[in-house]
């Protein structure tokens, strides 16, 4: 298997309400839901970089795709990393998410390792990380 991901599919329970905040609230580019005439297709996907999408898609139609029982989520199974190019960058993506609906869980600050990051969740719990790494080349 070659180290690649070209898609990353997070569990909703609301696909509109999480299409209008990944949309409308952080801007993500995106055709809509498509697949909604298919049993538990109905699906989202947006546009991240070169190669990479972000899907959204129920979490109940994720169980059943995948034949795994509908569990309770957990924010701390891994996060989603927003690598940003300055402090005031990390800040004002901080602020979109927050105005988007987010809750913000770990305001932005200097990090011991010498960046600066915040955290916060979306509508479903999912935790992104903005962060600013000055070891890591300018993002594009």
């Amino acid at each position: 298997m070659k180290p690649r991901i070209s898609v990353i599919t997070i569990g909703v329970d609301d696909l509109e309400r999480s299409l209008e905040f990944y949309r409308d609230g952080l801007g993500f580019p995106t055709e809509g839901i498509v697949g909604e005439e298919f049993d538990n297709g109905a699906v989202a996907f947006f546009d991240l970089q070169q190669g990479l999408k972000l899907a959204i898609w129920k979490r109940q139609d994720i169980a059943h795709e995948s034949k795994v029982a509908l569990s309770k989520p957990s924010p701390t199974e891994f996060t989603l990393g927003h690598n940003v190019n300055s402090k005031d960058e990390v800040d004002a993506v901080m602020a979109k998410a927050k105005q988007a609906g987010a809750v913000i869980t770990d305001p932005a600050h200097d990090t011991f390792w010498g960046g600066y990051s915040g955290h916060f969740q979306d509508l479903d719990g999912h935790l992104w990380e903005v962060v600013w790494n000055r070891a890591w080349d300018a993002i594009e």
